[in-house]
């Protein structure tokens, strides 16, 4: 079968292109926007509000053609004009949810354990709608870090607030180092029969960043775990079922964009990058259907606040 469009990784240098395909052709990738919330203390943007997006993601999704987007979040105290999240969906190939803050443990019905666990709400109505938007428009969704717990909550999972602290596996690990940051890697052990498994048909076990202190505690309903930490068995990779009528979303708790290309330390990121633009690729010329509702639709009450104070025009 011949790809939609064509996905390489060339190098790009200034007097010759990093692709030869004309713009028409290339997806439009969405990326999630990360928060810097307005700080009157804050020297640069004094009292302003910044979104923004991680450098090496962007380039990710670029490095095979892709051309990418930064969702803005519609609202906020200068919001103006009428654009919403659906709009992007509509025009968009696909979203990656971004890596960052905490989830608010109130976005799955918890009170947060401590002061310093309490996330970031604002982002998680933001990330939520986002989520909501492209589903409901069926373009695939991939989650990273963050994204992937975001990804879980939206759809009826649960969290650790901290793995260190609840997870009480005997040899739970340390996935989050503030000192050696990106540098802090663990095995992971890939779970036999499932897409990630065909992605990476000689890997049984591969070394990964880690980067988290929160992890997944109870798995969304419609959602299968593609991978597990080695060896305190925290999900490390989680793929929707699919099924007729549902659209692509998959999420790894590392973040791939931070393979160094080319390495075998830790485990190649094209496969995954490769599979998720196939899955843009292909919904962008599949006939479009009606989103089915159920057990894997976006939690009720969340919706209901997205609508109330993300999707609607501010007076």
């Amino acid at each position: 079968m011949d790809f939609p469009f064509r996905i390489t990784r060339p190098v790009a240098t200034d007097d010759s292109p990093a692709m030869t395909q004309p713009v028409s052709a290339r997806l439009k990738i969405g990326l999630s926007a990360c928060f810097s919330h307005a700080d009157p203390a804050r020297s640069l943007f004094t009292n302003k509000t910044l979104q923004y997006v991680e450098q090496s993601i962007a380039h990710w999704l670029m490095s095979a053609g892709a051309m990418v987007v930064m969702v803005p979040c519609p609202t906020g105290e200068t919001a103006r004009g009428d654009t919403k999240l659906s709009h992007y969906a509509e025009w968009l190939d696909g979203v990656v949810m971004h890596g960052g803050a905490d989830v608010w443990p109130g976005s799955y019905g918890e009170v947060p354990l401590k002061d310093a666990w309490i996330g970031d709400r604002i982002r998680d109505l933001y990330d939520l709608a986002l989520v909501e938007a492209f589903e409901q428009a069926g373009k695939p969704i991939f989650g990273v870090c963050r994204g992937l717990q975001l990804i879980n909550v939206a759809f009826g999972g649960t969290l650790y607030q901290d793995i260190e602290e609840q997870h009480g596996h005997p040899q739970t690990l340390k996935h989050r180092d503030p000192v050696t940051y990106d540098q802090n890697f663990h095995d992971i052990e890939i779970v036999e029969g499932t897409r990630l498994s065909k992605l990476y048909p000689h890997v049984r076990t591969a070394r990964v960043n880690s980067i988290h202190h929160q992890g997944i505690k109870g798995l969304a309903p419609g959602f299968e775990i593609e991978a597990w930490s080695l060896p305190d068995r925290v999900p490390e990779a989680i793929r929707r079922r699919p099924e007729k009528g549902r659209s692509y979303i998959s999420a790894t708790q590392w973040h791939p964009e931070f393979h160094k290309y080319g390495s075998t330390e830790t485990v190649d990121d094209t496969p995954i990058l490769h599979d998720f633009l196939w899955a843009c690729a292909t919904a962008k010329v599949a006939p479009k259907t009606t989103p089915r509702s159920g057990p894997g639709k976006i939690r009720d009450r969340a919706a209901r606040v997205l609508r109330q104070a993300l999707l609607r025009r501010r007076g």
